[in-house]
């Protein structure tokens, strides 16, 4: 590391400097930091304009002298230096609303506190140099020495050639990150010791790279490919590859999803794997259905069961107790199937009334519902509830084989030969899911058949539920625990108004199968059966993010065909490209150990399950089956070469990882314009920049469009200055019919393997609207769907806007977080610092 003392930027803070403009007397600043003590300097005015000025540089649109302004309109006789740096960033931060450019100016002076932090902490003494001066190679070598040191960092990534590996580090890239995804590695992901951050954003993606490439024969060369894949936001690995990688504990899966048998020790087996798995960041799904229900006969006691509900409280308690090491909390969803006798208390698990101890509020539900059920839906007929201890088999069948054996319990039950049943109309049940789903945001609506009727792997097993977040469908069993890997395309990167850039997207691809199948064989597995099954299988779940961004970018509507043949093509290539990348993987590595018997083995790729899933409904299934590439020449690769992943596509939720990219998340639409964020970071204005930029364009980006924005809670829909062309492009959520994300979803979900995170928004929910909103995702093929999103979710928070006309004193900013519930007793929130998807 080097600083020039003869250079403006290498002036630290305890150097003589002016006194502010128009003060009298200068302000002191603590150099020791306690004010007991006396010793003390002038505030530094020429290092803050150094800094400053820094952070303004090359940015459109903003200046110095606003951000000097704030700052000498807020420090105080005796600020501490780590005040001063905060007063910078607070400073820049206020002008976000006016400019949202200022977001990369406060992120850049956030930079430079981490950056004095790090090479502080490194020398042992005060370090302040600036970005430009940073010799970035000489402290990635003292950074990585010192990591290893303090057991923080896996001793193998020492052996790299280092001189090679810290040449290749990009630190420009720093300055492209915004403030919202810097604070969010500052306060979640970056190494720290006592608190004390010293691992800057560059060397972050490179340990991360690194430790995904520790196994590989040219572990440089492809570090470097990984790294210049992570540090671009061109793909992006999920958060529990991103705390763990290259670390000596290298858990870096993303979800975990189980089967609890119908017995005490593996009920009381299941609290420990959750515990374990949860511990190094997983996320779980667990399939409760095979517990026996109340009022079901205890042959060991010659009791009666209390059901699956006791069990279920002591699964949410577990889920809170194990932290994640305080990163984030723990988190789990309960998935049941619908004749399960305990469905209608299921139902009732997160409401906020009623007995406490039958109440799960910290732990999501689901509902796993055949296609036999929705047929009684539609034929108003009658649907019968049994306890999976008389009908063992249901757990495991699906598609017409459900049906008919599910038929045949219904006789016995008329019979007398089934002691526990009961029977609903089915219409009154499904209203009452629907009726739960709006009051509490859960369960949520996912489907049984589909997701096995088009399951790559149903050849050795059964998909018995969903993942904490809805987009994983893989196998589980007593002796399996499913696990999956998770990173995503950020296709905000891969697109231009010209349309996407398919070689890229290949290359990108390309590369990142091959840092998710290299996860598998480096992760660290806390539990047996999770490490048989993903070294059997090795599926992957390679997904998507910035779609909104795309859209925009393309000046596509969501509301719009074309949008949704943009869905379709997008995913066609990312499929493509991902299998194509696998079967690649397969011919140098081998193929996965249960390929034999598969869909892959018989030719079988997504696109053709989808024929699959449309027999067994007799042909009632509403989808698109066109294709533009040369699926008959992949299709036979895949055959005769193999694939190295049972399974390679899914797309998560991806909240913090879109954060950290700058970019909208998953395949959400625009939420606002204008508002609120609040998460585990704190709470971030986020302005639209692609709106911004096009109303400035146009000679509409003012204060009085600020408040306007603010007073239409970041809807542009009631502006009148706002053209009708970006009213349309830059409808929000609530503002989209909710049919337009499920076409799309559907165009999707021909192509891929697994699932999605399918959210919806409903301005005004009704009971008509849902009802034929979950039948539209059920005909259109949809495998699951996630959180049901509700207006109501919303609050007014009133903030003072400064420069207006005078006409208005204070204006609503949206503000969303998990104060303000959708209902009376819902907590469906848009963005809850606990919530795992929003993280």
């Amino acid at each position: 590391m080097t600083r020039s003392a003869a250079t403006p930027s290498a002036v630290t803070p305890s150097a003589a400097a002016p006194p502010a403009e128009g003060t009298t007397d200068t302000p002191l600043i603590r150099r020791d930091g306690t004010p007991s003590q006396a010793t003390s300097a002038p505030i530094p005015w020429t290092w803050i304009e150094h800094v400053v000025t820094e952070a303004v540089a090359g940015i459109d649109d903003v200046a110095t002298e606003p951000v000097l302004a704030e700052v000498r309109r807020t420090v105080y006789p005796g600020i501490g230096i780590g005040e001063l740096a905060t007063a910078l960033i607070m400073a820049a931060r206020t002008l976000v609303e006016r400019e949202p450019n200022y977001s990369l100016v406060t992120a850049r002076l956030l930079l430079s506190k981490l950056r004095d932090e790090a090479l502080s902490y490194l020398a042992g003494e005060p370090r302040h140099i600036s970005h430009a001066e940073l010799d970035y190679a000489s402290y990635f070598r003292d950074y990585l020495r010192r990591a290893i040191d303090l057991d923080l960092v896996d001793g193998r990534l020492a052996s790299f050639d280092l001189d090679r590996v810290a040449a290749a580090i990009r630190p420009m890239r720093d300055l492209d990150i915004a403030f919202l995804g810097l604070q969010t590695l500052y306060d979640r992901y970056l190494l720290h010791h006592d608190g004390t951050r010293f691992e800057l954003p560059q060397a972050f993606f490179m340990r991360v790279a690194m430790g995904l490439a520790v196994h590989e024969d040219e572990r440089e060369a492809r570090a470097i490919e990984f790294y210049d894949l992570l540090s671009s936001f061109r793909f992006m690995v999920s958060t529990p590859t991103l705390f763990n990688a290259g670390t000596p504990r290298p858990q870096l899966s993303s979800c975990f999803v189980t089967t609890v048998e119908d017995d005490l020790d593996s009920i009381f087996q299941s609290y420990r794997n959750n515990a374990l798995l949860a511990k190094y960041s997983g996320g779980l799904g667990n399939d409760w259905t095979p517990v026996r229900g109340m009022g079901a006969h205890i042959k060991g006691t010659n009791g009666r069961s209390q059901g699956v509900v006791p069990f279920l409280k002591i699964a949410n308690d577990t889920a809170v107790a194990v932290n994640q090491g305080g990163k984030r909390k723990g988190a789990a969803c309960a998935y049941l199937e619908t004749w399960h006798i305990d469905i209608e208390e299921f139902l009732e698990l997160r409401r906020n009334t009623g007995d406490e101890r039958r109440r799960t509020h910290d732990m999501n539900t689901a509902n796993w519902i055949p296609d036999e059920f929705l047929r009684r839906v539609e034929a108003n007929a009658e649907w019968t509830l049994f306890s999976p201890d008389e009908v063992p088999d249901l757990h495991d069948l699906y598609g017409k084989e459900f049906a008919k054996r599910y038929r045949e319990y219904e006789e016995a039950a008329d019979r007398g030969e089934i002691r526990v049943f009961r029977r609903v109309p089915a219409v009154q049940l499904w209203r009452r899911m629907l009726t739960m789903l709006f009051e509490t945001g859960h369960p949520w609506i996912t489907f049984k058949d589909p997701c096995n009727l088009r399951s790559p792997q149903q050849h050795v097993g059964v998909v018995h539920s969903s993942n904490l977040c809805t987009e994983i469908t893989l196998n589980t069993s007593r002796d399996e625990v499913a696990v999956c890997n998770l990173g995503s395309v950020n296709l905000a990167r891969h697109v231009t108004p010209e349309g996407l850039d398919t070689e890229r997207l290949r290359a990108t691809v390309a590369t990142a199968v091959r840092m998710l199948d290299n996860v598998i064989d480096i992760n660290l597995y806390t539990i047996p059966q999770a490490r048989r099954s993903n070294l059997r299988h090795r599926p992957i779940g390679l997904g998507m993010m910035g779609y909104a961004d795309a859209l925009l970018t393309l000046g596509l509507p969501v509301d719009d065909p074309a949008a949704v043949e943009f869905a379709d093509r997008s995913m066609e290539l990312l499929s493509y490209y991902a299998i194509a990348a696998s079967s690649d993987l397969a011919a140098e590595r081998g193929r996965y150990e249960t390929f034999d018997g598969s869909l892959w083995s018989r030719g079988v790729l997504p696109i053709d399950s989808l024929r699959l899933l449309a027999d067994h409904r007799d042909g009632d299934l509403d989808v698109d089956y066109s294709t533009t590439m040369d699926w008959a020449a992949l299709r036979e690769r895949v055959r005769t070469v193999g694939m190295r992943n049972s399974n390679v596509m899914a797309i998560a939720p991806t909240a913090t990882i879109a954060n950290i990219c700058g970019v909208n998340p998953s395949i959400e639409p625009l939420f606002s314009n204008l508002y609120v964020k609040s998460n585990m970071s704190g709470d971030f204005l986020v302005v639209n920049p692609h709106l911004a930029r096009e109303l400035k364009e146009r000679g509409l980006w003012d204060a009085a469009m600020v408040a306007d924005l603010k007073y239409h809670d970041g809807s542009v829909r009631n502006i009148d200055r706002v053209p009708d062309d970006l009213k349309r492009r830059y409808a929000t959520a609530f503002e989209i019919d909710p049919a337009w994300l499920i076409r799309a979803a559907s165009r999707r979900q021909k192509w891929i393997d697994q699932a999605q995170s399918l959210n919806l928004y409903v301005h005004a929910p009704s009971g008509r609207k849902l009802d034929e909103l979950y039948r539209m995702a059920w005909r259109h093929g949809l495998k699951t769907t996630y959180y049901l999103r509700s207006r109501a979710a919303t609050s007014v928070e009133k903030s003072t806007l400064r420069g207006t006309d005078g006409k208005l004193n204070a204006v609503p900013v949206v503000r969303l977080d998990s104060a303000h519930p959708a209902t009376a007793e819902a907590a469906c929130r848009v963005s809850d610092p606990d919530c795992e998807a929003c993280q």
